[in-house]
């Protein structure tokens, strides 16, 4: 199942980027960071399977699709700023959320919200959801910005390298990275689960 929907976005990767080249890029790697899961690691491999074929920049592929994470990442960081705190203000206690949460969620972001968004732009899945709750805390836009970009240039120039690297294999990328992708989750549900039980445990004892 989960094999034939990554198939199917790769394809429509793949007729995107090969129908409109550069605007393909920058618009899928925007859709990828407003919190739809279109894999970047799908994405950039495949343009740098391009730029290996003569039919695309290296330079220019890496800092379109950067600068489309960029948009993207804002899109959502704005949808958090402008909405985010008031509606799970709202609605948080159904999914155990609490204002406190959000304080301290706020502290976080004010103290580590530049290594938070920078290191959350080079791990998967991650990356994909990070700009909302920066948003919901209100971090400083222009700071937002600048290392959602910094952040995003590596894991577009890296990714468009091994896909030029690994030539007519490209696709191979993705699967090796799936054992890292499913560490990733694990810990977030782990992450998770943690937050949920502390959460009723303290309840509890109030």
């Amino acid at each position: 199942m989960i094999t034939d929907i990554i198939n199917f976005l790769a394809n429509i990767i793949i007729k995107t980027i090969g129908f409109s080249g550069y605007n393909g890029v920058f618009l899928l790697m925007l859709l990828e960071s407003c919190g739809i899961p279109i894999p970047s690691e799908i994405i950039m491999p495949f343009s740098g399977f391009l730029v290996a074929m003569g039919k695309m920049n290296f330079l220019l592929v890496a800092i379109i699709g950067a600068f489309g994470n960029l948009i993207g990442s804002l899109l959502a960081y704005w949808i958090g700023f402008k909405g985010g705190r008031p509606l799970i203000e709202k609605y948080g206690k159904y999914i155990l959320i609490s204002k406190h949460d959000l304080d301290l969620a706020d502290r976080w972001f004010a103290k580590f919200g530049d290594l938070t968004v920078f290191f959350g732009r080079l791990l998967p899945i991650v990356r994909t959801y990070i700009s909302f709750p920066a948003g919901v805390s209100k971090m400083n836009i222009k700071k937002f910005s600048f290392y959602t970009f910094v952040g995003a240039l590596p894991w577009c120039v890296l990714f468009t390298w091994l896909g030029i690297k690994m030539g007519n294999n490209w696709d191979l990328i993705r699967e090796k990275l799936h054992n890292f992708e499913l560490l990733i989750a694990v810990l977030i549900i782990l992450a998770v689960g943690l937050y949920v039980y502390r959460h009723i445990k303290n309840r509890r004892s109030h």
